[in-house]
């Protein structure tokens, strides 16, 4: 196996948007996880996992090819509502070291299923939870510790003297 280096650069990063492929007018896969993987002068590839391809419409084949660099590459053949694209679809199941993080995953003939990025808020019911979910990962401890303070110790009493409202009492109303 050859080793990328600066004759011939491979790089593997998660793609920082949502990226889906269509195949016959059907979303055939959609994942916030795929990976793109740059090689030398060809275009980028988009690796989807495979948990987010809907592989009940592909029929792995007898094709194989051998990359020096990644492996060996084997092959699926899609068919939906009539259409075939025949190893339209390649993965590595047991990429070369310098490139694993693309094994299991699968990639797609462009020229034959399109593959586009998406606006994962536009698509995503739960996108803002989610960058809520990480931003909230990323507080640093001592904000959270300083929230924590303000709370209950669990005896119905204050860490630390409350802070001072910011709203005020409605006039006239019960209390």
């Amino acid at each position: 196996m050859m080793t990328p280096g600066p004759d011939h650069p491979i790089t593997v990063e998660p793609a920082t948007r949502r990226w889906r492929a269509l195949f016959a007018g059907h979303v055939i896969a959609d994942s916030n996880r795929a990976l793109i993987l740059r090689e030398a002068s060809y275009p980028p590839v988009v690796y989807f996992p495979r948990e987010d391809v809907a592989m009940e419409y592909m029929s792995r084949t007898d094709r194989q090819t051998h990359c020096p660099y990644k492996g060996d590459a084997g092959y699926y053949t899609l068919l939906m509502d009539g259409h075939f694209a025949e190893n339209a679809v390649w993965t590595y199941d047991d990429a070369a070291p310098s490139v694993g993080g693309i094994a299991g995953h699968l990639a797609f003939y462009t020229d034959q299923i399109e593959v586009y990025e998406v606006d994962d808020a536009a698509v995503n019911p739960h996108h803002d939870e989610e960058v809520r979910a990480r931003e909230a990962e990323a507080m640093p401890r001592s904000e959270v510790d300083e929230i924590i303070q303000h709370t209950d110790a669990g005896d119905g009493r204050s860490q630390r003297e409350h802070w001072e409202p910011n709203v005020s009492q409605p006039d006239g109303g019960v209390r």
